[in-house]
């Protein structure tokens, strides 16, 4: 008897925080998303790596966070909030908890793992052997493991068929395959020996799509996929030519990766029907903000606003490094990652857009 009161009790706390998160949305449309579940790297990690004692890939210092309403790092690789705060906001959810501190707390887990949590590590590929580049990450395949536990404590309280129903109205953004190339074209890397690179991102896709398919038997079943974006232009790969142009072999094999995403995200779909997504074309959306950067209000779209040296990119953003007064004219931040600004424009396209978006919006995948 006490226990069928304490379950009705929870099943009572679940919907009460369900309503009170959507109640808070800021966008008016109808919501019917409880939570969502982020799977990346650090264009989405909001402080997962902060846990990982060996990591070299740490955003927890200045002079990140500077623009964040606390003004303090908090791991996020950005001078604010990134594109998994601005998806939560936009949702009317809480920002995604980091799995990593979720699992060293001791206070009760239950409210975190219901109202959405985040495995997204920054430095974190498709692959594991992106680890080798910043000594330590939760890369993808781990993060699916981190979620499995996370599904299994959900099933154990709340029921296998109240789960479901939870998972089923929650989003899954992934946004990854950025460290997986810079990998790849890395100087004197040893898998570009080994692999083609056709061979290599055939390779990425098959790997994701047996994460896609875990995560549908795991209740995912709304989607927020993120192709790679134009990589080869980040201030880190123009400051390597002394024209500082963009990478455009790194960049093409980011167009045939994310051509490849497109078929896999179709077949997917047609293999289960019960499955929806969003497609963002991260790559044709970075090319738009630097072909046409006053469209967007920036002013700079090459050097990154911190860090020291040619285009602030010899120096990655450390706390001697300098950085910009004017970091809403700036595409990006740091050697690699895009500004508040930017990420905040993302996430608009992402949820209102059609030009780079498909099948739908997020806007309308939370509704179907």
């Amino acid at each position: 008897m006490v226990g069928n009161i304490a379950y009705f009790l929870f099943i009572v706390l679940v919907s009460f925080t369900s309503i009170t998160y959507l109640s808070e949305a800021q966008d008016t449309s109808p919501r019917k998303v409880t939570a969502m579940y982020v799977f990346g790297d650090s264009l989405v990690d909001v402080g997962n790596n902060n846990h990982l004692e060996l990591s070299l890939a740490k955003a927890n210092f200045p002079h990140n966070g500077v623009d964040y309403p606390t003004g303090k790092a908090t791991g996020r690789f950005c001078n604010g909030k990134n594109a998994a705060d601005f998806i939560a906001e936009k949702l009317g959810l809480p920002t995604a908890t980091p799995y990593l501190s979720i699992r060293k707390s001791k206070s009760d887990k239950t409210n975190a793992l219901i109202s959405g949590v985040s495995f997204a590590s920054g430095g974190a590929g498709v692959f594991n052997g992106t680890d080798e580049l910043f000594k330590q990450s939760i890369p993808l395949t781990k993060q699916v493991e981190y979620y499995t536990l996370v599904y299994q404590a959900l099933v154990q309280v709340m029921g296998s068929a109240a789960a479901q129903q939870h998972l089923s109205n929650s989003v899954f953004p992934i946004v990854i395959g950025s460290n997986d190339l810079f990998g790849y074209f890395k100087s004197g890397s040893d898998v570009s020996k080994k692999n083609s690179p056709q061979q290599y991102v055939q390779s990425m896709l098959s790997a994701l799509n047996v994460v896609l398919k875990r995560l549908r038997d795991l209740g995912a079943r709304k989607f927020i996929i993120v192709g790679i974006g134009a990589v080869g232009c980040t201030p880190s790969q123009r400051v390597q030519n002394k024209s500082e142009v963009c990478n455009e072999e790194v960049n093409f094999w980011a167009t045939k990766y994310n051509d490849g995403l497109t078929s896999l995200l179709k077949a997917f779909k047609s293999e289960y029907m019960d499955i929806n997504y969003s497609y963002f074309d991260a790559y044709s959306a970075f090319v738009d903000f630097i072909q046409n950067p006053s469209t967007y209000g920036f002013t700079e779209v090459k050097a990154a606003c911190c860090g020291l040296g040619q285009l602030k990119a010899k120096v990655a953003c450390i706390p001697i490094s300098t950085y910009c007064t004017n970091r809403n004219d700036h595409l990006f931040w740091d050697l690699y990652h895009p500004t508040q600004k930017a990420a905040g424009l993302f996430v608009d396209m992402i949820f209102h857009g059609s030009k780079y978006v498909t099948p739908m919006n997020v806007n309308q995948l939370i509704a179907v």
